[in-house]
């Protein structure tokens, strides 16, 4: 997995700035209840997207977690006493706190599926009943980066999804939470070209490839020798599920 703290600086840049982040927020927004008043942004990174948030509607108040220091002083500065440190799986909130709760770009990088069930549970807990949970799903799925690129990828390791949508409608189900809606946004920003894969290949992005293996320098010849180096792809389109609590 990236290192986040690392990645902190140079995060939003290479994810699309804010036009990735408004489209992800408009998208989050249309699925939760006009009446939403405490809102939890479960890692909420730099709070790119936790600001379009807090800024959609009067009279909503916005918290933002991330577990990495670097992270979270960057929300800090755009939403200034809103942002705690803290644990996805663990969150530091009593039950029924909120009246909806958002986990964008987090269940993919979880550790394993008890790692998904737990923050699953988590953001269940901390939901008033009648409350909406709103996560992105399959993000894998989303990354199309264009079919010369995926043709060379395409034989590379692949690890295990950790957030197809049956599954995280399983977990969401076991905590009282039942499917209330679903969203697409597209990715503003993050169509690659060749050359800025290879970048991201050697920075780790690839978690079965990472920087320095062999394997990892292989695909990244491959990627080089693409025509078009500079020309992005086609940008991803991201899937969101709203699950209301019972």
């Amino acid at each position: 997995m990236l290192d986040y703290d690392k990645e902190a600086g140079d995060y939003d840049a290479l994810r699309g700035g804010e036009p990735r982040a408004e489209a992800a927020a408009r998208a989050v927004l249309g699925l939760l209840p006009e009446g939403t008043r405490r809102l939890l942004d479960v890692a909420c990174g730099t709070g790119i997207v936790t600001r379009h948030l807090a800024t959609a509607r009067d009279g909503m108040r916005v918290t933002g977690l991330d577990l990495t220091h670097a992270m979270a002083s960057r929300a800090a500065a755009r939403l200034p006493g809103s942002v705690v440190i803290g644990d996805g799986r663990r969150l530091p909130f009593r039950d029924g706190e909120f009246d909806a709760v958002t986990s964008v770009w987090l269940l993919h990088l979880l550790g394993g599926p008890e790692d998904v069930r737990a923050a699953v549970g988590e953001c269940a807990r901390v939901l008033r009943p009648g409350g909406v949970y709103v996560t992105t799903v399959v993000n894998s799925a989303a990354h199309k980066v264009g079919l010369y690129i995926e043709a060379r990828l395409a034989p590379r390791p692949r690890a295990p999804a950790m957030d197809p949508a049956p599954v995280v409608e399983k977990y969401a189900g076991e905590h009282g939470l039942r499917t209330a809606g679903h969203a697409r946004f597209p990715g503003r920003g993050q169509g690659r070209s060749p050359r800025r894969t290879v970048a991201d290949l050697r920075r780790g992005w690839f978690v079965t490839l990472p920087p320095g293996d062999p394997l990892a320098d292989d695909y990244a010849v491959r990627l080089a020798a693409l025509p078009d180096q500079d020309r992005p792809r086609p940008e991803p389109e991201f899937s969101l599920r709203a699950f209301r609590k019972d």
